[in-house]
C-alpha cells in the first residue's frame, strides 16, 4: 500500500483531506473547505509544493 490522499466532510460539513502514510497513520490535515473542488486543489497544491518546501525549525 502506498500513501494516499482521503477527501472527507467535517462535523460542519466542509472538505478536508487527510494525507495517510503506508502505516495507516495520518501524517497531514488541511483546513475546511467550501467545495469538493476547492479541496482537491488544495491537495494538488501539496503535491506539487511539497517536494520543494524548505524544513525550518521553530524555536520557542
Amino acid at each position: 500500500m502506498s500513501a494516499k490522499f482521503e477527501i472527507y466532510k467535517d462535523k460542519s460539513n466542509k472538505h478536508r483531506f487527510r494525507l495517510k502514510a503506508t502505516n495507516g497513520e495520518i501524517i497531514a490535515q488541511s483546513e475546511a473547505y467550501e467545495s469538493l473542488a476547492a479541496c482537491k486543489e488544495g491537495v494538488e497544491s501539496v503535491k506539487k509544493n511539497a517536494p520543494a518546501a524548505d524544513i525550518v525549525e521553530l524555536k520557542d
